[in-house]
């Protein structure tokens, strides 16, 4: 089984179609959320592909980053434009996380190509990976639907705002605020609550 869905085979088309440096979608979004961190951070960038433009946006900003991702190829390459910071050749389903826990855990292009069951187990997954207060970002569609990935030809699947929201809250976060960015990525950032706090907790940033 391609545990990268599809896109080791695709790996090529991806990257000519994906990194473009810091100015490629989703990067002015994700600078902005670094500076909601403190100074060398350490974030998870899960599906981190080559690095560009997702974790060199936070590399920039100062952030310690790891990265996971399925693909040998794409892996080869985020070594390539960052031998300083640890990446993993792994499914997110079977990471270890490095046996670590994070200020923040990014998942940028991610959620939606994993099966429906597969995403709730991932949200539980990056939840645990956090340090009380840590702060979760991943994007999926709001609206509830399915569609063939563009590059693979498999299919995706958003669970849709009102799930997402649901999984996040039986995980433990909090949803901070949902967003969108130039590309029409929807976005949702989420905080991870102490024991004994509520549910109802929002943090501004």
């Amino acid at each position: 089984m391609d545990k990268s869905n599809g896109y080791e085979d695709n790996a090529e088309t991806f990257i000519r179609c994906r990194s473009k440096g810091v100015d490629g979608v989703g990067a002015a979004s994700v600078r902005r959320w670094a500076r909601s961190l403190f100074p060398n951070a350490t974030v998870l960038d899960i599906g981190c592909g080559t690095g560009l433009p997702i974790s060199k946006a936070m590399v920039d900003e100062g952030l310690t980053v790891y990265g996971i991702d399925a693909s040998p190829s794409m892996v080869q390459i985020f070594r390539q434009n960052f031998p300083n910071s640890p990446v993993a050749c792994e499914a997110v389903e079977d990471s270890s996380f490095f046996n670590r826990q994070f200020d923040a855990i990014i998942a940028w292009g991610l959620m939606f190509l994993l099966p429906e069951e597969t995403q709730g187990v991932v949200i539980q997954k990056m939840a645990n990976a956090l340090y009380v207060g840590g702060k979760l970002l991943f994007t999926a569609p709001s609206q509830k639907l399915k569609w063939e990935d563009a590059i693979t030809a498999i299919e995706s699947i958003s669970l849709g705002a009102e799930r997402y929201n649901e999984l996040l809250a039986a995980s433990g976060l909090s949803l901070i605020e949902e967003f969108e960015d130039e590309g029409e990525n929807h976005y949702y950032h989420a905080v991870k609550h102490s024991y004994n706090q509520s549910l109802c907790f929002v943090e501004a940033w």
